[in-house]
């Protein structure tokens, strides 16, 4: 069994599309952000930005006992399956593969309004999509051999997870540096 993480800046597309991959592919996946919720995994409040410090090793350890089949409801012939992790977070663990979605700051901006987010947090992460923050930590940890990076702006969500399935069955190469949204800042 291989994991992958699904991974990008908030607003990417990650959730939307990993539903449309798992349907595909019949592969489980795990929300993240869901289960650091769920299970409690957090080491703090960031009362500035009311959000919550996900506790990594935590979270690590809750994933190899998910994979293990001992959390969750996995069943003994699903813990032979693949697993897509899907989380701004995801890319931080121990996994097999990574695909990085990516969006132009000025798409994702109305996005992020939409749900709700503060200014502030709007800008950061259309700065943080500007300036690679997501694809860059990934590379770093996994290498570029492990990473794909997917260009969600002005595409279907169905294109884009014909492109994630793609990655994750192996039927393209791993792929980062071919987006590049510098030009916003």
């Amino acid at each position: 069994m291989s994991t992958v993480a699904l991974t990008g800046t908030p607003g990417t597309g990650k959730t939307t599309v990993s539903e449309l991959v798992a349907d595909r592919l019949e592969i489980e996946v795990v929300h993240l952000n869901d289960a650091i919720r769920e299970a409690a995994l957090v080491s703090e409040r960031d009362v500035d930005r009311d959000s919550l410090i996900a506790d990594l090793d935590a979270v690590e350890a809750w994933l190899d006992d998910y994979r293990a089949g001992e959390s969750g409801d996995l069943g003994t012939d699903e813990r032979d399956r693949d697993l897509l992790v899907e989380s701004h977070l995801a890319h931080l663990l121990d996994v097999d593969r990574v695909v990085v979605l990516r969006c132009h700051p000025e798409t994702l901006k109305p996005r992020l309004r939409a749900r709700g987010e503060s200014e502030a947090s709007v800008a950061e992460n259309a700065e943080s999509e500007a300036l690679d923050g997501i694809l860059a930590t990934a590379v770093d940890r996994h290498g570029e051999a492990s990473v794909w990076e997917v260009d969600t702006t002005d595409r279907t969500p169905e294109a884009v997870a014909d492109d994630v399935a793609a990655a994750i069955e192996g039927r393209i190469d791993p792929r980062v540096g071919v987006v590049d949204f510098i030009e916003y800042l």
